[in-house]
């Protein structure tokens, strides 16, 4: 062991004290410099080196090496004239020369170890199975693979003949014959069944230095192969059931682009296989947002989307899911109902419905219920209304005041109740062919069709929404009402229909933008009935609720007894927009939020069913307004500004919460200005 002694403890002292103190040939016994505060010094003490001011002192116990850092040719000069014979004397410069060649090993040593280290878990994190031999037929390297698979550990069989190990290895054959095998199925000690292939190792210089070998559990591979099977099974069937299905499935990648459709979508769409394999998820899109789009961003499904896609331009309901595969989002399927007929069929099942309407009235004025000074004044004017039975009636409301019911309660009322009440809803029946079902066909020798007002006979009439009737058939009306007759309805029998409209529009201003017959507005103006809304009346609530109750219980087959005074204030905090008919819903849906058995429809019921937690618009109408037009627009902004935000902007759910077409929900928007 080499004794050392280094004068001068700054920063190249340091670096010199902590190098030879990891050699094993070294030992640096002190170090001297006269700044008590040198690095070297503090350094000295952590590792338990002696050390000193002066240097005369250490030169008189046995040195081999003193190295002078302190950059001082006196100094050097100086330890020249007094060290002792034998003692080598290593000037600052050499001594600067070692700490940088020590350093570099050092760095050397480390990036092979690094390197190694690398490689060794790359060579232990393989599947296979690696087992290597010397010259000598002994073993000279293995991974963690093959010791699992042998049952042994890697430092216990290291330099032992590989025969003793797996004694049917043919790895010292390959080594002597410098040829390889490949794939050979091979039982090792344990029973496991491998499949081996076997490598000669030589050098640049083609000396042959060992042989190493590759294997494989047959096992694993065989179950591989089973399951691949399966899932080829499992593919083939289920590419069976999506080209079965009537529905049109797309299936698109992380990305959005599109990798499946089936047979069913290329006829919705109109697309084929080629022009949506690889292609963005909105290729197929006419109107609306991609839903893959948004499900792949929200990670959440999406359903009862309404929109229109191929080049058709057909109506679909569009129902997307994602793919989660180890709580990463691989895609989303979706699968898109083609309702262009269905939508059709409820257009002509809705006229149906309007035209076959030979119902009996069933609700009278005890059926509208309030003591408000508002309603109980249309109450009155109604009852009026009855008694002048030949006379036209207007009502004037909001929607879901209970237009319908007041026309009702009037025919009820009046002499013409043993005969038909029609119901016409002008805003739902094709315009093209509204004149002809409420004045029918002319009598020819090919026959016809009597209207909906000969089929009144001395009944009641009600158009409703009678804003929306078209001119045309508004001059025709008007005809009627003044006439009682018409060049195409027979009037041998004296039949004269009564006619009670209604309507939630401003008909003065349809009337000023010279779309409503300013005539036939003043002949049925003649007897006008103002519905009030609901928040304007709402210490009637009580009672209207309690009445519907009674009505929900039949219609359920429930047996809720009452509201509770908690749920009657929250019904009263509540603006009501839609009116009576909303009361009704969100009855309707607390009843089904209720728990079986509960006899009360309590505060968290009401909650639940309201349209929001609070319900209620951000924005309160002004009714300092100088017309009722221009509050109904404030109004209608205020819902539709709310109902965005609360669908992030999503232009179709907002249509589709509103029970409003796209188009529509499109023009309102431009109308006040929100896109």
């Amino acid at each position: 062991m080499q004794k050392v002694l280094i004068i001068g403890a700054g920063n190249g002292g340091s670096a010199l004290l902590h190098l030879i103190s990891k050699l094993d040939f070294m030992q640096v016994f002190a170090i001297v410099d006269q700044d008590e505060n040198a690095p070297g010094l503090q350094l000295a003490k952590e590792l338990g080196v002696r050390t000193g001011k002066q240097w005369e002192a250490f030169l008189k116990e046995p040195v081999h090496i003193v190295f002078d850092v302190t950059g001082d040719p006196a100094v050097f000069a100086e330890l020249m004239e007094h060290k002792p014979p034998g003692t080598m004397l290593v000037p600052g410069s050499v001594a600067n020369l070692i700490v940088h060649l020590l350093n570099e090993k050092n760095h050397f040593i480390q990036q092979v170890q690094t390197e190694i280290h690398k490689q060794q878990l790359i060579f232990d994190s393989v599947e296979e199975g690696m087992i290597g031999i010397n010259a000598k037929g002994k073993i000279d390297f293995i991974n963690e693979s093959a010791c699992r698979m042998l049952g042994v550990q890697s430092e216990r069989i290291i330099d032992i003949p590989i025969e003793e190990i797996i004694p049917e290895s043919k790895l010292v054959r390959v080594f002597n014959s410098g040829k390889v095998e490949l794939n050979e199925e091979l039982q090792l000690p344990n029973g496991l069944k491998i499949v081996s292939s076997r490598f000669p190792l030589f050098t640049s210089d083609g000396e042959k230095i060992g042989a190493f070998a590759v294997f494989k559990d047959v096992s694993e591979v065989l179950k591989l192969a089973e399951e691949i099977t399966d899932l080829k099974q499992v593919k083939t069937m289920l590419e069976a059931i999506i080209h079965s299905s009537d529905d049109a499935i797309s299936v698109v990648d992380d990305k959005g682009n599109g990798i499946l459709v089936n047979p069913a979508y290329t006829r919705i769409t109109g697309l084929s296989e080629d022009e949506v394999v690889g292609k963005p998820a909105t290729v197929d899109i006419n109107e609306g947002e991609s839903i893959h789009m948004k499900v792949l961003k929200t990670k959440k499904p999406v359903r009862g989307v309404n929109m229109r896609i191929g080049e058709s331009n057909r109506d679909v309901i569009v129902n997307v899911a994602p793919i989660i595969v180890d709580q990463h989002v691989m895609g989303s399927v979706g699968v898109i109902h083609d309702i262009t007929e269905m939508r059709s069929l409820m257009r002509e099942l809705d006229w149906a419905r309007s035209i076959i309407r030979k119902l009996e009235s069933t609700y009278t004025f005890s059926d509208i219920n309030g003591s408000s000074p508002d309603i109980e004044l249309a109450i009155e004017q109604a009852k009026v209304a009855a008694a002048k039975s030949s006379v036209p009636v207007l009502l004037r409301g909001e929607p879901g005041t209970g237009k319908e019911l007041f026309a009702h309660a009037i025919h009820s009322g009046s002499d013409r109740k043993s005969h038909n009440f029609i119901r016409v809803n002008c805003s739902i029946i094709d315009p093209a062919i509204i004149e002809k079902e409420l004045f029918g066909e002319a009598q020819d020798d090919e026959g016809g069709r009597a209207g909906l007002l000969a089929e009144t006979g001395k009944g009641t009439l009600f158009l409703d929404e009678i804003s929306d009737l078209p001119p045309k058939t508004q001059k025709r009306l008007l005809d009627y009402i003044v006439n009682r007759t018409d060049q195409h309805l027979s009037d041998q029998n004296g039949l004269h229909a009564r006619i009670v409209t209604a309507s939630s529009k401003n008909l003065e201003k349809a009337m000023h933008d010279g779309k409503f017959n300013e005539e036939l507005y003043y002949h049925l103006n003649r007897l006008s009935i103002h519905i009030p809304p609901l928040r304007t009346r709402k210490g009637d609530i009580p009672e209207v609720a309690n009445h519907l109750l009674g009505k929900l219980n039949q219609e359920f087959g429930m047996n809720v007894e009452l509201i509770t005074a908690e749920a009657l204030d929250r019904l009263a905090q509540y603006d009501w927009p839609g009116n009576v008919r909303e009361l009704e819903n969100v009855l309707s849906r607390a009843m089904i939020y209720m728990q079986p058995g509960t006899a009360a429809i309590k505060e968290e019921d009401i909650r639940k069913s309201l349209f929001s937690n609070d319900a209620k618009i951000e924005e309160e109408v002004s009714l300092e307004k100088s017309t009722l037009a221009s509050i109904m627009d404030d109004y209608e902004r205020a819902v539709l500004e709310k109902a965005m935000q609360e669908n992030d902007g999503n232009k179709s759910l907002t249509a589709n919460r509103l029970g409003i077409s796209l188009r529509s929900l499109y023009y309102k928007l431009e109308k006040y200005k929100l896109i």
